[in-house]
């Protein structure tokens, strides 16, 4: 079995941003790429946040449309997160000093078994409890 790649929402905006140009580029390459090899994995906490920047973007996507692409991406692996993932968030927000938002995403890859995590706003990459973190649009992951 391929290693788990955890995607963040800012990959899945960006490949749906019609703004984006370069970054939708790479993020749709990503995409297709974790799709031919079946190896991505999201988390609830990734779909609803790609969800709401759909909706609430200046160019909306239809609420509808919205829907099935969520739904399009939940064959994928979708970690749930439950009220102990907030405790241990809360220790890798105080120990590596992130934001606590970022130390769930960075939960919800562990708790995937994720190897790589894919995110946009964690610089430059580094390890966190083991999960190798880069951004793919400023490096060739």
């Amino acid at each position: 079995m391929s290693d788990r790649i955890f995607v963040d929402a800012d990959v899945l905006v960006a490949a749906h941003d019609a703004g984006a140009a370069d970054k939708r580029a790479i993020a749709e390459q990503v995409l297709r790429r974790l799709w031919d090899d079946k190896n991505g994995v999201l988390s609830v906490l990734a779909l609803q946040e790609f969800y709401a920047a759909l909706v609430a973007t200046a160019s909306p996507v239809p609420r509808r449309a919205a829907r099935e692409v969520i739904d399009a991406y939940s064959v994928w692996p979708v970690t749930p997160l439950e009220p102990p993932d907030i405790l241990a968030a809360s220790e890798i927000e105080e120990r590596h000093r992130l934001s606590f938002h970022h130390a769930m995403i960075v939960v919800a890859a562990r708790k995937s078994r994720a190897t790589l995590l894919l995110f946009e706003r964690i610089l430059p990459a580094r390890h966190i409890t083991g999960i190798e973190i880069r951004n793919p649009f400023t490096s060739n992951w």
